[in-house]
């Protein structure tokens, strides 16, 4: 219930939900303030169109994406944590869930991470509906038969990313593990970063999955959905960091 709650609020609360929101305000306001309706249309026209446009959408995601990993060489590092990034559910080519492109891209990188290093890897990711396979399982599933990389420690109780810092660190403190490589999109970086350091790692961040400005031309300048996305992933990840933090502040 939690997991859905939280996610319900988060959605109004980034594009295009708030914008929404903001109309549906404006609507009301159409015969008591029309000056004021107006202005908050004009407000939400050229908020959709510059969150729409893969110029904007690039911007804001770089100013949360750390610099990339120039060569994973330090021998420390204890474990690979990869973290799941969602589900293809029912995948007929493959005849049943597995991992979606997100997850695919982080797998693959732990992969890599693990030839160079020869780190033990854990994987985690839970199942939020609890109706299909944990996204740890499937990602060891990837892993180990696609990729031949063997999966040390599997965490699969997790439903977000506080969850996958606290359950990860459960699984491996028995180990003695505090020093790891954290694998997982470079936006989310920042947000998963905390949340393992909140937990008691020392974390080595391993991004992967980087967005790229787009060339300087007319089409950066073109509304498209997949723009949208992106900037809708950018206050996704800012809303998240500000209440890790106040969960933490509150204890919790």
């Amino acid at each position: 219930m939690e997991f859905l709650i939280t996610n319900a609020i988060a959605a109004l609360l980034m594009p295009p939900g708030i914008l929404l929101v903001i109309l549906l305000v404006a609507l009301m306001l159409t015969w008591r303030r029309p000056r004021v309706a107006r202005a908050l249309v004009l407000v939400v026209w050229l908020a959709l169109y510059a969150l729409s446009t893969p110029c904007m959408a690039s911007f804001l995601l770089e100013l949360l994406q750390p610099a990339p990993l120039d060569s994973p060489s330090d021998r420390s590092v204890q474990a690979i944590v990869v973290l799941g990034g969602g589900t293809y559910f029912a995948a007929p080519e493959y005849g049943g869930s597995t991992v979606n492109s997100h997850t695919l891209a982080r797998v693959r990188y732990a992969a890599h991470l693990h030839r160079t290093l020869r780190a033990p890897v854990l994987t985690s990711g839970g199942s939020p509906s609890r109706n299909h396979a944990p996204e740890a399982l499937l990602m060891k599933q990837v892993l180990e038969r696609e990729f031949q990389v063997p999966v040390t420690w599997v965490e699969e109780t997790s439903n977000n990313t506080m969850e996958n810092a606290r359950g990860s660190a459960h699984v491996l403190g028995p180990a003695g593990i505090k020093r790891i490589y954290l694998v997982t999109h470079a936006w989310h970086m920042p947000r998963a970063r905390y949340a393992f350091e909140t937990a008691g790692f020392s974390v080595i961040p391993a991004p992967t999955g980087y967005a790229i400005r787009p060339p300087a031309d007319v089409l950066s300048l073109m509304p498209s959905a997949q723009a949208l996305f992106n900037s809708s992933l950018f206050f996704h990840e800012v809303i998240g960091i500000g209440w890790y933090h106040l969960r933490v502040a509150l204890g919790r």
